[in-house]
C-alpha cells in the first residue's frame, strides 16, 4: 500500500483508487458529485475530507440478517445505488442458485425515505435482468404489506427498502424468503450465503455492466385490498367507537391504517395532519421513532384538542406501534405505554381468544422482553417460547398465537403476516380499548387487572451510545472476562453468556444476569444503532417492586462508567 503526499497530508493511494473506482461505476449524479467534491478536497490537502473519505470506504456496509442499513451517501460503507445494485445482483444470484430448474420470483416494496423508490427500481431491473420474475408494489407502503405480499403472491423472496425508525439520513434493505420460510425475514446461514454473492459481484463485476431489464410487473391494488381485508378480520365484534388520534410519523402508515379501520367498521381516526403524509425530511421530529422523547408531542397536542380517548402511533414504515392513554398526572395529559405493557395486554388478548376458540398454541417474546408473557402462557396452559431478538425468530415459533418484542414490535396476526405489524397491532389495541370502554374501563384499568392477576412486573432500559464503535466489543469483553460479583447491594447470582449456542437456541452476543432479589438484566449491543443496551426486569407481589428499577439503573450506570 503506497501513499502520496498532498501538501503536508499523506494520502493512501489505495484509498484514492478505491474511491475513484467506486465513482466510475456510480449511476447517481448526486452521489457522483458528492464524492467528486470530497476527492478534490482531499487532493487539496483537506484533512477533514481525508477523514470523511476514509470513513466512507472503511470496508463495506455489512449485509446480515437485518439486511443493510446506513446513511444515504457515496461510498462502500454507505447506502447508495452502487451498493444496492451489488446487493440486488447478489440476491438474484443466490435465488437462481437456490431455485434449481424453477424460475425464482421476488416482490419488492419501499417506503417514503430518500431514494427508496430509486433503490426499489434498481433492484427490480437488476433482478429482472437475471431472469427473475419481479413484482413491485405500486407506491410507498408499510413493511407489513410487503411481508404479506410474499405469502399472498407466493414469491420466492421479498425485498423491502426501508430504514424503519432510523434517523432521517438513513435508508436500508430487508430481505424475506417465501416457500418453506413462509414470508419470514432471513436467518443464518442464508444471510452469509447472500453476503458471499454480494461480495463476489462487488469484486468481479462493475455496476454499469450488470444485466438489466424493465420487464417487471407493478402490482395492482388487489394485494393491498387483500391485506386490508385480512387485517380487519382481527376485530370479531365492532367495539364501542372511540376518539382515536393517529400519527404516521411522516411515514407510510396513514393510508393503510385508515383503510383497515374503515374495513373493520370503525370511525376514521383523527390524523396528526403535519405527520400524516410521507416526508423523507421528517421535519417535525428529530428522530422518527415513537419511543424517542418528544416524538409524540404533536400527537398529544392533537389529542388534547379533540379530547381523544387513545393515541396510536406507527413508526415510518408502520411495522411498530406505540400507544398513549389519557392520564392527568402525565405531562400533556397522556401517558405513553411501554412496549412491554402493550405486549402484556395483547398477549392476554391472544390467550383469551385462544381459550374462547378452544385453540392451543404458543405465546412468544424475545429474550430482552419482559418475562410476564411466560406467566400469561402458564395460566392459560399455552406453550411459551423465548427467542433471540428480531421477528425473524419470533415469526418462526411453531403454532404461534402472538409474539412481541419490547421495542414496540407486535405480531398479532401470524396467520396473515410473518413479521411485526404496526397496522394490525394498532387495530388490536383499538379493539381492546373499545371493548374495555363498553364496560366502563380503560386500558389503564386493564393494566391494573393484569398486575392483580399475573403479578407486578416492571421494566426499564439503559442505553449507552458510542461514537467509537470499537468501544462496544471492548465493553462486552470486559463484562465477560471480569464480571462484577455485586451490583450495588444486590448479588449477581447467575451469569449466562448467550453467545454460547444451545440445542434449542443459536448463539447471540448477549449476557443475562440474575440478581439475588429475582431481578434480571439482559445486556446486548443494538443490531441497528451504535449502542449497548441493558434491559432491566423486576417482578414482585406489589407495586413497591418498581422502586428497585431506579436503584438497579443507577448501579448499572456507575458500573459502566468505571
Amino acid at each position: 500500500m503506497s501513499a502520496e503526499t498532498t501538501g503536508s497530508i499523506p494520502v493512501c493511494t489505495d484509498l484514492l483508487e478505491r474511491a475513484e473506482a467506486w465513482l466510475a461505476q456510480d449511476p447517481d449524479a448526486e452521489t457522483r458529485d458528492e464524492l467528486s467534491s470530497i476527492l478534490e478536497a482531499v487532493r487539496g490537502g483537506d484533512s477533514a475530507a481525508r477523514a470523511d473519505l476514509a470513513d466512507r470506504f472503511a470496508g463495506r456496509l455489512e449485509f446480515g440478517t437485518a439486511g443493510l442499513r446506513g446513511r444515504v451517501e457515496a461510498g462502500s460503507n454507505r447506502m447508495n445505488r452502487v451498493l444496492v445494485s451489488q446487493a440486488a445482483a447478489g440476491i438474484g444470484a443466490f435465488l437462481n442458485a437456490r431455485g434449481g430448474d424453477t424460475t425464482p420470483s421476488v416482490v419488492i416494496g419501499y417506503d417514503g425515505r430518500k431514494n427508496s423508490d430509486v433503490f426499489a427500481r434498481d433492484s427490480a431491473e437488476l433482478l429482472a435482468g437475471l431472469g427473475i420474475r419481479v413484482t413491485v408494489l405500486p407506491r410507498p407502503l408499510p413493511t407489513p404489506v410487503l411481508a404479506f405480499a410474499v405469502r399472498q403472491l407466493d414469491t420466492s423472496a421479498g425485498i423491502m427498502v426501508t430504514a424503519s425508525h432510523n434517523p432521517p439520513a438513513d435508508n436500508g434493505y430487508k430481505v424475506y424468503l417465501g416457500d418453506e420460510d413462509a414470508g419470514s425475514q432471513i436467518v443464518a446461514p442464508v444471510d452469509a450465503e447472500i453476503a458471499t454473492q454480494i461480495l463476489r459481484v462487488a469484486t468481479e463485476e462493475r455496476v454499469p455492466d450488470l444485466p438489466r431489464s424493465t420487464e417487471y410487473a407493478i402490482a395492482d391494488e388487489a394485494v393491498i385490498d387483500a391485506y386490508v381485508r385480512a387485517t380487519a378480520t382481527l376485530v370479531d365484534q365492532t367495539p364501542q367507537p372511540l376518539r382515536v388520534v393517529y400519527t404516521a410519523m411522516h411515514g407510510v402508515g396513514w393510508e393503510t391504517f385508515a383503510a383497515v379501520v374503515a374495513e373493520a367498521g370503525l370511525p376514521e381516526p383523527i390524523a396528526v395532519v403535519a405527520q400524516r403524509d410521507p416526508d423523507a425530511a421528517f421535519p417535525t421530529v428529530a428522530f422518527p421513532n415513537p419511543e424517542e422523547p418528544g416524538a409524540l408531542d404533536l400527537a398529544i397536542e392533537t389529542a388534547r384538542e379533540h379530547g381523544a380517548d387513545l393515541i396510536i402511533a406507527n413508526d415510518p414504515d408502520a411495522d411498530r406501534c406505540s400507544v398513549a392513554i389519557p392520564d392527568t398526572s402525565a405531562p400533556g395529559g397522556y401517558r405513553q405505554l411501554t412496549g412491554n405493557q402493550i405486549g402484556w395486554l395483547l398477549g392476554w388478548r391472544a390467550a383469551e381468544r385462544a381459550r374462547a376458540a378452544g385453540r392451543h398454541g404458543a405465546l412468544a417474546c424475545t429474550i430482552v422482553s419482559s418475562p410476564a408473557l411466560a406467566e400469561v402462557a402458564r395460566q392459560y396452559q399455552l406453550d411459551f417460547s423465548e427467542t433471540l431478538t428480531g421477528f425473524k425468530w419470533v415469526s418462526r415459533v411453531p403454532h404461534l398465537l402472538f409474539g412481541y418484542e419490547e421495542a414496540i414490535g407486535y405480531l398479532v396476526n401470524p396467520d396473515t403476516v410473518h413479521d411485526k405489524d404496526g397496522i394490525s397491532a394498532g387495530l388490536a389495541v383499538l379493539e381492546l380499548a373499545g371493548a374495555a370502554a363498553e364496560e366502563g374501563r380503560t386500558l389503564g384499568d386493564m393494566l391494573d387487572e393484569f398486575a392483580a392477576r399475573f403479578g407486578h412486573f416492571g421494566s426499564d432500559q439503559l442505553s449507552i451510545r458510542f461514537t467509537n464503535l470499537a468501544q462496544i466489543p471492548a465493553l462486552m469483553a470486559r463484562l465477560r472476562e471480569t464480571p462484577p460479583v455485586l451490583l450495588g447491594s444486590r448479588e449477581i447470582v447467575k451469569i449466562e453468556d448467550l453467545s454460547i449456542a444451545t440445542a434449542t437456541r443459536p448463539g447471540t452476543n448477549a449476557l443475562r444476569w440474575e440478581l439475588s432479589d429475582g431481578a434480571r438484566i439482559m445486556i446486548r449491543p443494538s443490531g441497528t444503532e451504535p449502542k449497548v443496551k441493558f434491559y432491566l426486569d423486576v417482578r414482585g407481589e406489589d407495586a413497591s417492586v418498581l422502586d428497585s428499577l431506579v436503584e438497579i439503573r443507577a448501579d448499572l450506570t456507575e458500573l459502566v462508567s468505571e
